[in-house]
């Protein structure tokens, strides 16, 4: 459930924008993380170990979990992340964090604020983030091989399913074209039955999921359990409930943009790929 909730969060928070911080000239090298798929990004160009702050869905890669956590992030502590003495903290450019970014240069700590919302955004951050570390070598390689998936990508297979992806249930929340998640469904060849929405989440009604009629009901479980919904009766109006069509998809693969999003659009594929054969 925890985690859960802290997919809904990023999700919708995923689609909320800021000003962006600029970045100066120097290198750092004592930074705190405020999001997980940055903190995947620093470890994957070889910037790990200047890490000295994450927050608590900072789980990847394991080595991660070795540095000290500086709480849910949602919003930033100020205090425990001075407390760290960075002399950088990465945020996500979304509302709240202008706010916290701003707090943390007043007491004379460096911030940035990313975005990342879209896989088209992962080449440009990861790109920052190499300046940022003097890096850049690394991080371009990193960026180039991002660019190049989303690149050879453009144009999307033909669906050969219908997904819908619940990231709430009361009310229900689905996901829309702003999101990545739409995206990945996209590459691995399904149709996001509310692509049509432009926002990154939406709130829905349950008749208007049960009138879209998915063939599969995509929520992000690292247990690999049920939804709690599938057994209520007013979800059952939606047929693919009544016929346990769910795909659980990993939350620490499919909750954030990253170096990973190619496995992750692998990984629905094949899910797509064994359901279609039974």
């Amino acid at each position: 459930m925890v985690l859960r909730r802290l997919c809904v969060v990023l999700l919708i928070f995923l689609g909320c924008h800021g000003t962006a911080g600029r970045p100066d000239g120097r290198t750092a090298q004592r930074i705190v993380s405020l999001l997980p798929s940055f903190t995947e990004i620093l470890f994957a160009i070889g910037a790990g170990d200047r890490l000295v702050g994450r927050t608590t869905w900072c789980d990847y890669p394991p080595a991660a979990l070795a540095v000290p956590s500086v709480g849910d992030g949602m919003p930033p502590n100020i205090e425990a992340v001075a407390a760290r003495q960075p002399d950088l903290v990465v945020l996500y450019n979304s509302g709240p964090n202008v706010a916290a970014a701003q707090q943390l240069e007043r007491i004379g700590i460096r911030t940035v604020l990313l975005d990342l919302n879209r896989l088209e955004d992962l080449g440009p951050a990861t790109r920052t983030l190499g300046r940022l570390t003097g890096l850049e070598q690394r991080a371009e390689s990193l960026a180039a091989a991002m660019d190049a998936f989303t690149s050879t990508n453009l144009h999307p297979p033909s669906p050969t399913s219908t997904v819908a992806f619940i990231v709430w249930d009361n009310p229900p929340i689905t996901i829309g074209h702003g999101s990545y998640l739409d995206q990945l469904a996209a590459l691995a060849g399904a149709r996001n039955v509310f692509s049509d929405i432009a926002a990154p989440s939406a709130q829905v009604s349950l008749e208007t999921i049960a009138a879209r009629d998915p063939q599969w009901i995509a929520v992000l479980s690292d247990s690999g359990a049920m939804p709690a919904f599938a057994k209520r009766q007013e979800w059952r109006a939606v047929r693919a409930v009544r016929e346990g069509h769910f795909l659980l998809l990993p939350g620490s693969l499919f909750g954030r943009p990253g170096p990973r999003s190619a496995e992750a659009v692998r990984e629905l594929r094949a899910r797509l790929d064994r359901t279609a054969s039974r």
